[in-house]
């Protein structure tokens, strides 16, 4: 991944920080369930959201034909 589009990604996480309560987050079911994708291009973020502490957890960044093969 290129700097400019790890800039991109770092400040679409910034927003995510502060829109959270605007937004619907998208979950994911089955195996996944608990936790949320963010999209970003062809890129996924995969996160979780622990509501009592306020925090996002990422728990992982990749391209969409790799991120979902290693699950």
């Amino acid at each position: 991944m290129d700097k400019p589009f790890a800039r991109r990604i770092a400040e679409r996480i910034n927003w995510l920080a502060a829109n959270l309560d605007n937004i619907r987050p998208e979950p994911f079911t089955g195996d996944l369930a608990g936790f949320y994708k963010f999209r970003i291009g062809d890129y996924r973020i995969i996160y979780e959201i622990l509501h009592d502490e306020q925090v996002i957890v990422i728990h992982e960044i990749g391209h969409r034909r790799d991120i979902y093969r290693r699950r």
